[in-house]
């Protein structure tokens, strides 16, 4: 066992104004089963390249481990070829029947290392560059969302393999993948870094507990301080009414006075100033005592949704419907038969490939949306009630470039309402006047969900909306649609999502 500490670490992007890190310390153990967690854009993925040395920056990252990171990337000519022909430039000096064997602890045959690695589904993909990955010896690995784009089976696979290894750090926004796999967890927190034991339940239930003594500690200071500046202000103005009556005074209404008082008058006014000096020290240390204790505290704003009800019930109707690509033999699906009606939140579940998304194209296509016309033979009927307005987001951000501001135009959003949107995603106004290519993969599915909450429609089609979206925009979306109750058409992996969003499963 060794560690790796992390001194002063500060970085930011080359013509960046704010920092991603700014003097960050900690230290973590190599043998750990470490959880990431942070928001999108805190510099998670970035973390972990500067642990492989590809950034330059400032402070110091200690460590006495080789790592190896997960995904790998992949030239064109690497995806033409089988995995087994390229094991030795994905690892270096990476053995073969090593590899076969950590495939046979992820439930996977060998035969897929010898098919070009192009033809593969995304599980297998998946399961090639973990079994490469844990094939050396004494590395620490860094694996990044590994579970995105993923069936329920290829997920659970994952899922026990990686709660039976130990030595990495796993960036991942899956609640039941961190709860299985972790023994400790690394936070991104608002303003600061946190190391703690434990997997991602007793974290967040720890988080609750010291965000709501934060919360009480805060309004205790505030009471306090208003109660010491009421104070300080009734003894000064006192002080004040005192100090002005030191000269002068009418001998008839105060025949007690005489000359000698005004030492008396100012030797009170005096011990009230002092006073009120002791009230504002204290009032400072108040204050001071309140500052930080809300800094880390997540604030989810609530969402809103644009939703139109159509004057049909009947929204969608599937009946002993067959899909099938024009370049394949048997069908995708068949004899699919379900409808969505109004207020249904339906989940589209099965295991990659059979055919998810085909068929929301396939709605989309019938409701005037989908561009292109799809390679498919059909049989069956599917119907779209006239009229129907759809708010569809894809799985897919690859390509995704150009301002905000020509986006909101080319869907005519109305920019201030999409820019507050963002903002209770957990965008920083620094974003806005980036790219959109320049963002992270969680900050650009924010922008396609920001922009389906903002089109008013009678259907919600959402394909993975959840890939890349940290966890607490995970719970407010959930927060949201539990709160409107929206017809919606989904497909999303996220086991905890699903159980909690979705009023209907169809398995495919």
């Amino acid at each position: 066992m060794s560690q790796i500490n992390v001194k002063n670490l500060t970085f930011c992007y080359d013509g960046s104004f704010d920092n991603i890190f700014e003097n960050v310390s900690f230290s973590i153990d190599t043998n750990w089963k470490l959880g990431f967690i942070g928001r999108n854009g805190k510099g998670k993925t970035t973390f972990l390249r500067l642990l492989m040395g590809e950034y330059q920056y400032s402070g110091s990252i200690e460590a006495s481990v080789q790592f190896g990171y997960f995904p790998y990337v992949m030239d064109e000519r690497q995806k033409k070829a089988p995995a087994a022909d390229i094991l030795d430039e994905m690892k270096c000096g990476c053995e073969l029947w090593r590899v076969i064997c950590e495939l046979s602890l992820l439930q996977e045959e060998s035969d897929i290392l010898f098919r070009p690695f192009d033809t593969l589904s995304p599980g297998e993909r998946t399961k090639v560059m973990l079994a490469v990955l844990f094939s050396g010896d004494n590395d620490f690995l860094l694996i990044d969302e590994p579970t995105n784009h993923l069936d329920n089976n290829a997920r659970e696979a994952v899922k026990q393999y990686l709660s039976g290894k130990n030595g990495y750090i796993l960036v991942s926004h899956d609640r039941e993948l961190l709860d299985a796999c972790i023994d400790h967890v690394l936070v991104l927190n608002r303003k600061s870094v946190e190391v703690q034991s434990g997997n991602f339940s007793a974290w967040w239930e720890n988080k609750e507990r010291r965000d709501q003594f934060a919360e009480a500690e805060n309004e205790k200071h505030k009471k306090e301080i208003r109660k010491l500046k009421q104070a300080a202000k009734r003894t000064s103005d006192w002080a004040d009414k005192n100090e002005s009556t030191k000269i002068g005074f009418d001998p008839v209404k105060e025949h007690d006075r005489c000359i000698s008082s005004r030492s008396f008058i100012g030797a009170k006014t005096k011990k009230m100033q002092s006073r009120v000096k002791q009230m504002e020290k204290r009032i400072s240390r108040e204050i001071e005592e309140k500052e930080g204790l809300l800094n880390d505290i997540e604030r989810v704003s609530e969402l809103k949704l644009q939703q139109i009800v159509h004057h049909k019930n009947t929204l969608v109707d599937i009946r002993d419907y067959s899909v099938k690509y024009d370049t394949a033999e048997a069908p995708l699906f068949s004899g699919l038969t379900f409808s969505v009606k109004r207020g249904e939140r339906i989940a589209l579940h099965g295991g990659n490939g059979c055919g998810k998304s085909t068929l929301i194209k396939a709605i989309l296509s019938k409701a005037g949306i989908y561009e292109g016309k799809l390679p498919i033979a059909e049989q069956g009927i599917c119907d779209v009630a006239s009229g129907l307005i759809i708010s569809y987001v894809s799985q897919d951000t690859d390509g995704m470039s150009g301002s905000l501001q020509d986006f909101c135009t080319l869907r005519s959003l109305d920019q201030s309402l999409f820019f507050s949107v963002l903002r209770q995603l957990d965008f920083e106004r620094a974003q806005f006047t980036k790219d959109i290519s320049e963002l992270s993969a969680g900050q650009k599915k924010k922008v396609l969900i920001a922009s389906s909450l903002l089109s008013p429609s009678h259907l919600y089609i959402w394909d993975e909306p959840l890939n890349f979206i940290d966890v607490f925009s995970r719970m407010q979306i959930e927060k949201l649609i539990c709160s409107y109750s929206p017809t919606m058409l989904f497909v999303e992996h996220d086991k905890c999502f699903r159980e909690k969003i979705a009023t209907k499963v169809i398995e495919l």
